[in-house]
């Protein structure tokens, strides 16, 4: 019988030859396993839960099939994962080059493009919830610049042919900045650009996306040992990813009046949309380089899985569906040998032989 080559489950057409050992370094491997463990998780008949806002601005739950998030069907003889590509039809919303985004599926019957998703594989507990009981684990998300880029040209792109309904939703105040780079300038309007950015979502809310793959790997508490449940898959829809650094700038508003990386997050997603009603296009390179308000633009902003907690909190986090036995279903043919561990999710399972036994 032929040996089983490295691979991921339900991943058989890629830009990424799993035979090869750099595809399983850690900015890889935290990319492409997300994949694999989604496609095994709709094996199982089980959908991600979808992180989504409502008309009252709340975040709720809901499922979504890796159909839906993918845009295809995951068993499909047509679906090409094409990882750090560009989703080539926001090019024309933006000045310059479009970022790469984590992973963008594709039909190989005609190259079309189906949907750019930004993969975050987070850890369960986080340090900042690990000493609290299970039911209050969180995660940290780190945010990149580039994903604002495409979290703007997700909402802007529902504008494309009536960029003059956007520009009434923003009104003529903000015409009034004369130096965006200033942050005292700016400051005064921020609470009026967090109104126009939620009656911006609220036009659009039916045209809400999946955005962000979250996937979980839970331990115990800060031992490096995989709970027995220990994986599971979220995805947020953009605008409750929006609702996300939105709600924690609301709060950092009133407790100081400096810009923290989160209020600027608000004025980059803004700015971006607001050129974008102005000129049609998003000068994203100018707006991320020149407002940086003295803070270093290396990500967008970070939460800790306090933070996260309410937003996520549901049986999935507590209990997560996919169990320690099934991780050598979707890493296989030998693939956790390639693994070179750098991060405590390789680190594990490269250092946890027996999962493969």
């Amino acid at each position: 019988m032929a040996k089983k080559q490295p691979g991921l489950y339900g991943i058989t057409y890629s830009n990424r030859d799993f035979t090869q050992a750099d595809t399983w370094g850690k900015n890889q491997f935290n990319s492409s396993f997300p994949a694999g463990l989604t496609n095994f998780l709709s094996s199982r008949n089980l959908d991600n839960v979808y992180i989504f806002l409502d008309k009252e601005l709340k975040v709720k739950h809901g499922k979504i099939s890796a159909e839906k998030l993918y845009g295809i069907n995951p068993t499909s003889d047509d679906l090409f994962f094409s990882f750090e590509s560009q989703y080539t039809p926001y090019q024309q919303l933006v000045i310059g080059t479009l970022p790469r985004v984590d992973l963008v599926t594709q039909s190989r019957s005609n190259g079309q493009v189906l949907r750019p998703i930004e993969v975050k594989l987070t850890a369960l507990p986080d340090n900042s919830t690990c000493h609290l009981s299970e039911e209050n684990y969180g995660c940290e998300i780190v945010i990149r610049p580039d994903t604002i880029v495409y979290l703007a040209c997700s909402i802007a792109e529902n504008f494309k042919d009536n960029r003059k309904q956007l520009a009434q939703l923003f009104g003529n105040k903000f015409d009034k900045i004369k130096d965006w780079t200033d942050g005292s300038s700016v400051w005064a309007y921020i609470p009026d650009m967090i109104s126009a950015i939620d009656k911006i979502v609220l036009s659009v809310l039916e045209k809400q996306e999946p955005i962000l793959l979250q996937p979980i790997w839970k331990t115990n508490g800060k031992s490096p040992k995989l709970s027995d449940n220990c994986l599971d898959v979220f995805v947020w829809s953009n605008f409750a990813f929006t609702q996300l650094f939105v709600d924690v700038a609301r709060g950092e508003l009133s407790e100081n009046n400096r810009i923290t990386r989160q209020i600027r997050t608000i004025i980059w997603l803004f700015k971006m949309l607001y050129d974008f009603a102005k000129q049609g296009q998003i000068n994203h390179h100018k707006i991320i380089d020149e407002l940086s308000y003295n803070t270093k633009n290396d990500k967008a902003f970070a939460v800790s899985g306090r933070v996260t907690h309410k937003y996520m909190a549901c049986a999935e986090l507590t209990r997560p569906r996919i169990e320690k036995k099934d991780i050598k279903k979707i890493i296989l043919g030998g693939g956790q040998n390639l693994l070179s561990p750098e991060r405590r999710f390789d680190a594990i399972i490269y250092n946890s032989p027996e999962l493969f036994a």
